[in-house]
């Protein structure tokens, strides 16, 4: 047991004098952002209104009740805790105390998630140490990271459960062991938990297991493991919903109906402007006129898609890089694994276009392949000088745009802040 904790402390937090060293940058950094918003504006959480406060976020939803089941099946016993930790500390009352207790927990899960994108990159990739820390610096300027390090949402822990059990995985498919049974039960709870359709991208390594079709014994094994980890999902599940299944498929129903209906933006703009590029590179904000169902009048914030010739490049060049990774490491179980990954969201957004709106939002589920496949680019090229040095100059340039749009576009947020949200 004391051998089992240590591992697991060790998986999860920094294990090494660097890693200790990035999470108290990004811990320290995100949390002077996190604590200047909760002491001078309401929005992390604020108690008259329900949801879209920001990028149709739902802070309030979620800390309260975890939000709709039919999304998130468990989240509201996970949210249970993170507001109880934090009325402990405020004393019952929602005040700064208890909005900097909700931030400090997102920028943790980030800061964490910061860390398990590095430790992949240094011990699953293998990359030298300065590709790695220019990676994760690219990765810390995007916007989900960004606003997911002060934001009490499912998308902030999704993101760091999903890079975990990668990271995870990766590891012991590195050795050719398989992905633990009772680590697989664990991770559809709190992965598929939090979000549902989440829960497929977990089995995606099994897949890969070393000899998994033409083994029986591997095959059944395999099944027996995915077997119980549904099982003990759908029975938490049911249990949360009073084994009413029919309440769930009528409510999923209506979600799929309100959320995937085409708007007057075109297709091929809200998948560039909103999937791909705004869970990375902010656009131009602006402000809507919303309304709680009591009647109580605020502003929301939203993403508009992209008014320049500029961030489509910058969305171009990435994707090139991504499918460049791809195809150029195609037999490669790690790149397919995390490509399968981000397929799955593709095809939930893009294709069926849940949500596709409002696509800014959901980087939580994705964003972390980004640094993943990129850092697999730079490994496949490790010992071509001029493609490695091509590579980091392309690098450095999306992250100097990247830099600058994204501090632009955050002086944006605070007005909008300073203007309707102001203590």
């Amino acid at each position: 047991m004391k051998s089992f904790l240590v591992s697991l402390l060790k998986l999860i937090f920094p294990s090494t004098k660097l890693e200790a060293l990035i999470f108290a940058f990004y811990f320290v950094l995100f949390g002077i952002l996190g604590r200047y918003i909760a002491l001078h504006y309401f929005i992390i959480f604020d108690d008259r209104i329900p949801w879209d406060a920001y990028f149709s976020f739902d802070n309030r939803a979620i800390v309260r009740t975890g939000g709709g089941f039919e999304r998130h099946p468990l989240s509201n016993y996970f949210f249970e805790v993170i507001r109880n930790i934090s009325f402990y500390f405020s004393g019952g009352k929602v005040n700064f105390i208890f909005k900097m207790v909700l931030a400090t927990c997102s920028n943790l899960a980030i800061s964490l998630s910061i860390v398990q994108i590095f430790k992949y990159l240094k011990n699953i990739i293998q990359l030298p140490t300065w590709i790695s820390i220019v990676l994760i610096l690219f990765f810390s300027l995007f916007s989900t990271t960004i606003l997911l390090s002060f934001t009490p949402e499912t998308y902030t822990y999704s993101l760091f459960f999903l890079i975990l059990f990668n990271y995870y995985a990766a590891q012991n498919l590195k050795t050719d062991k398989k992905v633990d049974g009772t680590a697989l039960t664990f991770a559809g709870v709190f992965i598929g938990g939090l979000t549902i359709t989440n829960i497929v991208k977990i089995y995606i390594p099994i897949l890969f297991e070393k000899n998994i079709f033409w083994n029986w014994k591997k095959n059944g094994n395999a099944v027996g493991r995915i077997f119980i980890s549904v099982a003990v999902f759908a029975l938490l599940f049911m249990y949360r919903i009073n084994f009413d299944f029919l309440k769930f498929l009528n409510k999923s129903g209506e979600q799929l109906d309100k959320f995937s209906k085409p708007k007057i933006v075109p297709l091929w703009d809200m998948i560039a402007s909103w999937f791909f590029g705004g869970n990375i590179l902010f656009s131009r904000l602006e402000t809507r006129d919303y309304h709680s169902k009591i009647g109580f009048k605020y502003k929301a914030l939203f993403m508009d898609v992209y008014t320049s010739w500029l961030p489509y490049i910058f969305v171009v060049i990435l994707l090139i890089l991504v499918f460049w990774s791809y195809f150029k490491n195609f037999k490669n179980k790690f790149v397919q694994i995390l490509m399968i990954s981000f397929f799955v969201d593709i095809a939930v957004h893009c294709f069926l276009k849940f949500g596709l709106h409002t696509s800014y939002i959901y980087g939580g589920h994705f964003v972390y392949i980004y640094p993943l496949l990129l850092g697999w680019l730079f490994h496949a090229y490790r010992k071509s000088a001029n493609v490695l040095s091509l590579l980091m100059v392309v690098l450095i340039l999306l992250t100097g745009f990247l830099l600058m749009n994204n501090i632009y576009r955050m002086q944006e947020f605070f007005l909008f802040l300073e203007m309707f949200y102001k203590v």
